[in-house]
């Protein structure tokens, strides 16, 4: 699936998987700890932010909270859950924000909906809209796959990921370091891992 189709799949299911995810959880506890760490007032991107349920409405609204998403219609659903976020539409390999203007950086169930090959990709535009020493916190993805799931939330959807490993090795290569993984229950009431890493403060001149 390209990114015109997979925006079309987001479309297609966008109430469906509001309506099934649980916007409760460990993972969702996962941004408390984020924000302990950037302070209440940090300014945070919320990327494939879809209802902002489990994430965008976590946030402190002292700060400077921002959701991208591919799709219109998850965007109206975030709108009247946390309707003080800035709200964008757009796609992560090309994020429409300035250089060194975010604190922190939520990417959940999100990246491993783009095309493996483009990973490394968003991991280097994750590094340039962040500031120097600031936190990534995202999925991360534990097998090799690149599939498109018939039937899942009643349409379809990309599902991409090069390994663990080679993940790690992305983020790493984008100038991350301080690497710390913690084990979480996911929306869809399964198992998933997620990655707590910094920018490298000489990464950013």
């Amino acid at each position: 699936m390209n990114k015109k189709a997979v925006q079309r799949a987001w479309e297609d299911i966008a109430e469906t998987y509001a309506q099934r995810r649980d916007p409760n959880g460990s993972d969702a506890d996962l941004v408390f700890d984020l924000q302990s760490m950037v302070g209440q007032d940090a300014t945070i991107l919320d990327v494939g932010c879809g209802d902002g349920a489990r994430t965008l409405d976590n946030l402190s609204e002292s700060g400077t909270n921002v959701g991208l998403d591919i799709a219109r219609q998850n965007l109206e659903l975030a709108h009247d859950i946390v309707p003080t976020a800035r709200l964008l539409q757009a796609e992560m390999t090309q994020l429409p924000i300035a250089s060194d203007s975010i604190d922190a950086i939520t990417a959940y169930h999100a990246v491993f909906h783009v095309p493996r090959g483009n990973h490394s990709t968003v991991y280097n535009e994750f590094t340039r809209v962040l500031r120097p020493g600031g936190t990534l916190l995202m999925t991360l993805p534990g097998g090799r796959y690149e599939t498109v799931r018939r039937g899942w939330m009643g349409g379809e959807m990309l599902f991409s990921a090069p390994g663990r490993e080679q993940t790690l090795t992305y983020l790493q290569n984008a100038g991350f370091d301080n690497i710390r993984t913690r084990q979480v229950t996911d929306p869809l009431g399964s198992n998933a891992e997620f990655v707590f890493a910094d920018l490298t403060e000489s990464q950013v001149e």
